[in-house]
């Protein structure tokens, strides 16, 4: 079943007028005592202060996650949690980015969500250490450095997981506030963290698989999030070196995300680089892609900032089905060339980059 784009949601074909920025500086109550949203707009750091019991929820509105990803451009290493109102899990998972199989995926369910609650806060120090089940958890994250260990017994085979990803000092990031048209009690706060260069080990019996923070990753996808039922959006990112002319890295990555909620007060689409965010207007592509993901896809930004194309490799396509919810993605690898242009006006130029952006349907 297909999910219509919000009407909020301007698609290329209708910008007539840049987007607005509203960012947030300063410290600052996400909610009221009755669930109306206060804030709408985007932050560097997370400043929004979430109060769970504050959220006036549905039988799965109240969503609560920490995504991380890890790739090599070989391979690609996905440590979740989530917590869904009425139950939850938590998982690793080992994915073939040539051939899209998957190696192993070991998730451990719960039911109910006033247990296992994770930090307030994704970018700040923290300790989120459980055990679910069958499955142990550590996630740590410290001023210069997070660590994550998840070990489960799953069919038979042991799987261990060892992260480290370092953090640059003052390490930016995006953190925005989607509010939902008609609900002043929907909204969608998500913190998305990259450019952080990590080693991992993922072990399953005999099996290991080694990440070097020389040529890996790690992206944290941080939500927090109240929502309706049924959703759509698109998600890329990115995290790279790139010479200057006198041939020093610096650390270059991306973050785009559009078709959520109202879009009005902030786009979740800037670049990083050397960890400052230089935030740019809304992003999409010229073409819907939906039917033709392994075509090229063309990306564009408001303000002329981002400009990029997409040569696919493979579509990733999961789709999780049940009685009252559905999660249909398909999340495209592909070769990335282009450009960017920071905020002091000088302009990038990428290639070959290899990275992904998704399309995501949602009942749930």
């Amino acid at each position: 079943m297909s999910v219509e784009l919000k009407k909020t949601y301007k698609p290329f074909k209708d910008w007539k007028e840049k987007s607005r920025q509203t960012e947030y500086k300063e410290s600052t109550p996400l909610l009221a005592p009755d669930g109306t949203l206060l804030a709408k707009g985007w932050a560097r750091k997370n400043v929004f202060e979430y109060n769970r019991d504050y959220v006036k929820t549905g039988i799965m509105s109240r969503k609560e996650w920490d995504f991380y990803n890890i790739t090599d451009g070989k391979m690609q290493m996905l440590i979740s949690f989530a917590n869904i109102n009425m139950g939850g899990y938590v998982g690793a998972k080992l994915v073939d980015l040539k051939t899209g199989k998957v190696i192993i995926d070991a998730t451990q369910l719960f039911l109910g969500g006033k247990k296992h609650i994770p930090p307030s806060k994704g970018d700040e120090p923290n300790r989120f250490k459980d055990k679910i089940g069958g499955a142990e958890f550590d996630f740590i994250t410290k001023e210069t450095e997070r660590t994550l260990w998840f070990k489960k017994k799953h069919s038979g085979k042991q799987v261990e997981c060892h992260c480290r990803m370092d953090i640059m000092p003052d390490l930016e990031n995006i953190t925005t506030v989607l509010p939902f048209e008609g609900d002043n009690t929907k909204y969608f706060m998500t913190t998305k963290q990259f450019c952080m260069p990590c080693d991992a080990v993922f072990k399953i019996d005999g099996y290991t698989y080694e990440f070097s923070k020389k040529d890996s990753f790690c992206t944290l996808d941080w939500g927090r999030v109240n929502t309706p039922h049924r959703m759509v959006w698109y998600w890329g990112s990115a995290s790279t070196y790139v010479p200057d002319e006198n041939g020093k890295n610096h650390l270059l990555g991306f973050e785009i995300t559009w078709a959520i909620g109202d879009e009005s007060n902030a786009t979740e689409t800037c670049i990083l680089y050397d960890g400052k965010v230089h935030k740019i207007g809304a992003v999409d592509v010229e073409k819907f892609p939906k039917g033709r993901f392994m075509e090229e896809w063309k990306f564009v930004s408001e303000d002329g900032r981002f400009n990029m194309t997409m040569t696919p490799t493979l579509d990733n396509h999961t789709d999780v089905n049940f009685l009252i919810g559905r999660m249909n993605c398909h999340q495209i690898f592909g070769v990335w060339n282009g450009d960017v242009t920071l905020d002091d006006g000088r302009k990038i130029e990428i290639k070959d980059l290899f990275t992904w952006c998704e399309y995501v349907e949602n009942r749930w």
